[in-house]
This record gives structure tokens, C-alpha cells and sequence, in this order.
């Protein structure tokens, strides 16, 4: 089922046209067998900073893009559809951008936004810790300062390319201030005393690597804190409003890609001398994951022109993260439940986009903490 997109530009148009044909080329013959393996896709994501894929809802005057992010997040959308954990990683990367882009300083931004929107390296968000997600106040991974250095000690948790990238994004503590001694630095992925554990063995985007990362006195100059001492708890949750965006698209490819292939398999299997697809059991299913999709896609986009027009967004982003999550959780336990014993087998992928749904009801911050922005929005309105 070709996707309706509401594209305001020729240029708009040509973007997602050749997103989809990278993606049906060179994402999705190779997902099944990389997620099998659980191999990274290194030159996957060079074929996507070799298109400019990488760097889209940054400014053309950085090397960026420079598209809005309604458009942005259906390209995501599109990537999601064929190859989930591909679309992550590129969500992962604009995320960890966010913070030199919109809070560097004009020498931080010229000296290494150009690399960062290189198209040719990939970024890592290092926020969490084992012990303190949902919470990331709670953090407690340091750094001092030594002078002209900051020497940052510690372990954080559920980094996506973590060993894999080329700078990581690092947000540390800085003083005892719960609220304002959390800082943001920027840290090469060749730093000595920088180092990742062993890739956790998840359920599903097993071809997106996830590990510990080791700070073991990382000396970090000066002129790579981003933004000023005691303001990364604020940079970082500035992000995780975009990041959340991100999400929400990717959760509406893996639903519209179950639903994609539950309806083609609807329309072929015969039961009683009919497509299951004319019994209604399985076509107002059917009818209700098309509807699920669309509505979940359309709140993305609500949010996403909030963001391009310079609204207030985060309330919306998090209804957004929240829908977007929620129906694809849903779209595809509906879509096993279409194919019956052959959606619980991986001879057809709906099995796979299940699995692969679960996540996205938890990173970026649990749906639970989703509940906990609205209603704080609904209680300060």
C-alpha cells in the first residue's frame, strides 16, 4: 500500500521519492539476515549520509539539509518501513546533533557541525544509566574539571551505537545540584579511557547495537562542554522533545509496514472459498490498523509543523511519541494475529515488527512518562 504524503514542494517530493527507492535497494533486501545476526550496518548508513539522508532538518548554512521536519520524519518513516533499526540510527544521529546545533557556540558550531553533518560519522546520545532512565536528574556519572580539562568517570547505559560511533554525545555531572549539575559534553569516540561492554542481546533491532560506555578518566578539553556548566539537564531534554518525533515516526513505519503486509497476505489466503479479507472478522481488523496508522501519522505531523513554524511542541510531542507507540504495539500484534501460525513464524516479518514495536514504547522515555508530561501540560494550562 503506497503511503498518500502531504508534500508541499517538488523538492519535498523528489526527497521522499529517493528515499524509497534507497530503501527498497539497499535496506530492505538486506534487514531480515543483519537482524538475524545481529550485525551493525556500517555501510548502510554511508549510502544514507552519501544521499544527505543524515543530515536533513539541519540548516544548509551547517551542511545540513535543511528540510522541515514534517518532511524529515516521513523520510524516517519511509526508512522504518523497510529496516526499523536503520531509522533509529538516524534518529539517534539528528539527536545528537541537537545539542551543538542549538547550543554550541559559534565556534563549537564551526568547528564541529561540518563533521558532525559530514554524512560520513554517526552519533551516539549517552544520557542514561542503569539506574537512572526515566529519571535523568538522578544521573551520576561525573566529570571535574582539572584546569583546561574535565576528566569525566563513570558508566552510561542503553547507548545505541555505542562502540560503533564516532562522538558520543555525554551528559555528566558536574555538581551535587539535582536540577543544574548535569552538563553536556562532546566526546570524541577515540578518547583513551573511552571504551563500550559487550552489545546487549535484545528482542528486537538486534542490528542496532546497544551497549554500556565506559568513561574511565576521559579527558574532555574544555572547548567541548556544550553550553554553559550545570545546563545539560535543559539541552537534554530540549533534544529529547525532536528525539521523540523521531520515534513516533519509526513506529508508524513498523505499523505501516505490518499492515502493508497483512493486507497482501489477506487478500491471497483463502479460507471457505474466499480471501480472508472479505470475512469481517479479519477485514474490519484490518480496517481498524489502516485507521490506527493513519491518525498516529497525522499527529507526528501535527507536532512535526508546530516545530518548523517555532511553536511550542513538546506537549504534542509527547502525544505524538505516545499514539505513534501505542498503535504500533498494537498494529502489529493485530498483524500476527491476521496471518495466524504463519505471523509467529520468521518466514514472514510481521513477527520481527512486533518485536520490534516493544522498544518504542520505551525509549525516548516510557509511554508512562508520556502520561506524566501531558497531564503536568493539562494541569499548567
Amino acid at each position: 500500500m503506497k503511503v498518500e504524503r502531504e508534500l508541499l514542494s517538488g523538492e519535498a517530493r523528489e526527497l521522499l521519492e529517493l528515499t524509497v527507492d534507497i530503501a527498497d535497494k539497499e535496506l530492505a533486501p538486506r534487514a531480515a539476515e543483519f537482524e538475524e545476526e545481529g550485525r551493525f550496518p556500517r555501510e548502510v548508513f554511508g549510502v544514507l549520509g552519501e544521499a544527505g539522508l543524515l543530515t536533513l532538518p539541519f540548516g544548509e548554512d551547517v551542511g545540513g539539509g535543511g528540510q522541515p521536519y514534517a518532511v524529515y520524519l516521513q523520510v524516517l518513516e519511509e526508512l522504518a518501513a523497510r529496516w526499523a533499526a536503520v531509522a533509529v540510527g538516524v534518529s539517534v544521529h539528528t539527536l545528537s546533533c541537537h545539542p551543538v546545533f542549538l547550543f554550541g557556540s559559534a565556534a563549537q558550531r564551526e568547528a564541529l557541525l561540518p563533521w558532525q553533518l559530514s554524512g560520513a560519522v554517526l552519533g551516539a546520545y549517552c544520557l542514561s544509566e542503569e539506574h537512572a532512565g526515566s529519571d535523568p536528574s538522578a544521573i551520576r556519572a561525573g566529570a571535574t574539571r582539572d584546569g583546561e580539562v574535565w576528566a569525566a568517570r563513570g558508566t552510561k547505559a542503553w547507548v545505541t551505537h555505542g562502540g560503533e560511533a564516532d562522538f558520543y554525545t555525554a551528559f555528566l555531572r558536574t555538581s551535587p545540584d539535582p536540577r543544574n549539575g548535569i552538563s553536556c559534553f562532546h566526546v570524541d569516540a577515540r578518547s583513551p579511557g573511552l571504551s563500550a561492554g559487550a552489545p546487549e542481546r535484545k528482542m528486537g533491532l538486534r542490528s542496532s547495537t546497544t551497549a554500556l560506555m565506559h568513561f574511565d578518566d576521559v579527558r574532555i578539553h574544555g572547548d567541548r562542554l556544550i553550553g554553559e556548566p550545570g545546563q545539560g539537564l535543559r539541552i537534554a531534554l530540549s533534544a529529547l522533545d525532536t528525539g521523540r518525533l523521531g520515534i513516533a515516526a519509526v513506529a508508524v513505519g513498523i505499523a505501516q509496514a505490518a499492515l502493508n503486509h497483512a493486507v497482501e497476505y489477506a487478500r491471497e489466503r483463502r479460507t471457505f472459498g474466499r480471501r480472508i479479507i472479505e470475512h469481517q472478522g479479519v477485514g474490519f481488523l484490518l480496517a481498524d490498523m489502516a485507521a490506527r496508522t493513519e491518525a498516529a501519522r497525522a499527529t507526528y505531523l501535527v507536532a512535526a509543523r508546530r516545530k518548523d513554524a517555532g511553536q511550542e511542541f513538546s506537549r504534542q510531542a509527547s502525544m505524538a511519541k505516545l499514539i505513534a507507540t501505542d498503535t504500533a504495539m498494537a498494529v502489529t500484534t493485530d498483524a500476527v494475529q491476521v496471518l495466524g501460525g504463519a505471523g509467529y513464524v520468521r518466514e514472514h516479518p510481521v513477527e520481527r515488527y512486533m518485536r520490534e514495536a516493544k522498544i518504542t514504547q520505551i525509549f525516548e522515555g516510557t509511554n508512562q512518562i508520556q502520561h506524566m508530561v501531558i497531564s503536568r501540560h493539562l494541569a499548567d494550562s
